[in-house]
């Protein structure tokens, strides 16, 4: 769908017309989907937090001021149902770990991969607010870090620094021969 035709149907949506909004949500659910899946990598929990933010976007729809793309204030929705979702079901959890490994990696690399995956997942649920959310726009959607920090509605540069603090937090845990680690932000 073409900018033009979506902000025409937003509009429409907007008017209180169901069946616009109907397809507006059609149009978007993989990429809400996608991107609670990213946030949480598990299934049950992303399938909740879908529906908590279809729920919210049609809520919140009349609020959207074309001031930015519309994927960008989605993803922002998307994102604050994820937080919310958590905190009120008061855990931190990562049990599908299994779900993001690719099927077609042998054995030993998808064992590494799992590992890792734990271990980064556990990092970004542990540092300051923001930095989770920065890394699954540009490393989980592929997102500039332009386009992160207009969704973020933070300067690049503020990406830009923490990509590179968790990389650097990374590292810590790689020199950590117990695999303890606690992190510095």
């Amino acid at each position: 769908m073409s900018n033009p035709d979506q902000a025409g149907l937003i509009r429409v949506a907007q008017g209180g017309d169901g069946a616009a909004f109907g397809r507006l949500l059609a149009n978007n659910y993989d990429s809400i989907y996608r991107f609670a899946y990213r946030w949480c990598g598990n299934r049950t929990d992303a399938e909740d937090i879908t529906q908590q933010a279809c729920i919210k976007l049609a809520q919140s729809i009349g609020q959207f001021r074309f001031e930015a793309a519309f994927s960008s204030w989605l993803y922002r929705l998307v994102i604050n149902c994820a937080k919310d979702w958590y905190k009120s079901q008061n855990r931190h959890q990562h049990d599908n770990i299994d779900d993001w490994i690719e099927p077609e990696r042998t054995p030993d690399q998808t064992a590494e991969n799992r590992i890792y995956l734990q271990q980064l997942l556990h990092l970004l649920d542990q540092m300051a607010e923001g930095f989770k959310e920065t890394a699954l726009l540009v490393h989980g959607e592929g997102l500039s870090h332009a386009e992160a920090a207009a969704i973020l509605q933070v300067k690049e540069s503020t990406v830009s620094w923490r990509l590179h603090e968790i990389r650097k937090q990374l590292q810590l845990l790689q020199q950590q021969p117990d695999g303890s680690w606690e992190p510095s932000l």
